[in-house]
């Protein structure tokens, strides 16, 4: 009777599985699916020139780029708490006209300001956008998608998000930087104010929730928001498996910040550019921009066959090998600045990273309690919150401390005769250097960039030493899935 029963089940999964195509979803869905590839195109766009842009173009330090990118990004992880539950009451397109409006204005702005605080500001206004558009995207195909085609409509819906990071730095960014990097914020601008369009008259959002008068005030949602932040946080076991997991993600977010610096400052991708141009005929270069390229690339080339592999693998152990591989990847940066090298880490780490998060999803559904899981994996992505916030200022203070001051104080000592103010850029130090005969090859030999990528990669053995720790004495052991 057992074997009867798998296999009727098995038959009617298979039946559920090909009743899932294309032609399933209604237009809604392929709406918000276009939303979704062009906004994280624009973000993906802006945020894999971002750091550079500021440093670079408006001469901004390195510590205060870290400082807006310790508050802007961890806005993002935790406004949909704040937006989805309003977006619940009020209605997904209101809420999405909104989102829409501040994203325009916010990149709009940045690319019109050199002042910092003003640059500050108004990335603040756009991280308010991109942070009120997050939930309402994957809150709009929870609810026009159904058992039979809801994992084909987010695969498609991961699809589209790797899709417009891989296409937007490939070929947009590169295109408008030759002009302006401004120019690249105006794109984003353009096409995030653009989207109004479509919102107003080709997206239906979903039926608001039928809520009593009294719960639809903002003091009722904040309220109740409130209640559900008060229950988890106090939860410290669920809340200290997400602290520890979000040690790797500080790891993810130098790919924003000091692994593009670095890029600019240290690695010759000449060999990768010749290659190119023999396969291709095209005069193609490697910049920063291409970072997020090799990330998102090797995501779509690469997650079908990586989650086929890990789909029934226990979740803790499968999470710790992600976790290990990326680790590793990052490692892989201290042995050289060839730009072959250079990839095969960042590979590396993408591989880690499409290894260890859906487990960490996976893990999180086992760890809370059974009566209140929709409340606690609404709070899942607090990982982000955590590891951008810590990432940010980390980054850029251990960049400069290890790799920017080295150099400055070489050039101060080999050039005597110089004024070399303790806030020298290290751009400016390096004229000074090539001014006196120094060539800029050495004074990078100053730099301690081997010690900048260990040290990272000590951060992502920590995590996964709190992981096992975590298991061994806190985690739920019961479970055999673990």
């Amino acid at each position: 009777m057992l074997c009867n029963y798998s296999s009727k089940q098995n038959n009617q999964n298979s039946e559920l599985k090909k009743k899932a195509s294309f032609r399933d979803f209604p237009a809604t869905y392929w709406v918000v699916i276009v939303f979704e590839f062009f906004e994280r195109g624009a973000y993906y766009g802006v945020m894999s020139i971002l750091s550079v842009y500021l440093t670079d173009m408006l001469g901004f330090s390195k510590t205060e780029v870290g400082t807006i990118k310790s508050t802007i990004q961890p806005l993002l992880y935790f406004l949909p708490i704040l937006s989805g539950a309003i977006a619940d009451r009020l209605g997904y397109r209101k809420t999405l006209m909104v989102a829409f409006t501040l994203l325009g204005i916010g990149y709009y702005l940045t690319a019109q300001v050199t002042d910092y605080l003003a640059v500050f500001v108004f990335l603040i206004i756009m991280a308010f956008g991109a942070g009120t558009f997050k939930p309402i995207i994957s809150g709009t195909i929870a609810k026009v998608t159904d058992e039979t085609n809801s994992g084909l409509g987010f695969g498609i819906f991961y699809w589209s998000i790797n899709l417009g990071a891989f296409i937007f730095p490939l070929v947009v960014v590169p295109w408008l930087k030759s002009m302006d990097w401004s120019y690249v914020l105006i794109m984003a601008a353009i096409i995030t104010s653009l989207m109004l369009i479509p919102t107003l008259f080709l997206y239906k959002g979903p039926e608001r929730e039928k809520i009593d008068d009294s719960q639809n005030s903002i003091f009722a949602i904040f309220s109740d928001i409130g209640k559900k932040i008060g229950l988890v946080f106090m939860d410290w076991r669920f809340m200290l498996f997400i602290f520890i997991y979000s040690w790797f993600w500080i790891l993810y977010f130098q790919m924003f910040d000091s692994v593009l610096w670095y890029v600019q400052q240290f690695v010759d991708a000449s060999a990768l550019n010749n290659f190119v141009f023999s396969v291709t005929g095209l005069d193609w270069k490697f910049d920063v921009e291409h970072v997020t390229v090799v990330n998102a690339f090797t995501i779509i080339v690469l997650q079908l066959f990586v989650s086929s592999i890990v789909k029934n693998t226990k979740a803790l152990p499968t999470l710790i090998v992600g976790i290990s591989m990326g680790t590793i990847g990052m490692a892989i940066l201290a042995f050289s600045n060839n730009i072959w090298v250079f990839l095969a880490g960042i590979i590396l780490f993408s591989i880690g990273e499409m290894t260890a998060h859906p487990k960490y999803i996976s893990y999180l559904g086992l760890i809370a309690p059974k009566d209140k899981k929709a409340t606690y994996m609404g709070f899942g992505f607090l990982y982000g919150f955590f590891g951008s916030f810590v990432g940010g200022y980390l980054g850029a203070w251990l960049y400069v401390k290890l790799v920017d001051n080295p150099m400055i104080a070489f050039v101060r000592n080999s050039v005597p005769d110089a004024i070399i103010s303790d806030d020298i850029k290290i751009s400016d130090a390096i004229k000074i250097a090539e001014g006196a005969g120094i060539t800029k090859e050495q004074v990078a030999t100053h730099a301690h960039t081997a010690e900048l990528w260990l040290l990272f990669s000590g951060i992502g053995v920590f995590c996964i030493v709190g992981l096992l720790l975590y298991q061994k004495f806190i985690g739920a052991r019961e479970s055999s899935n673990f």
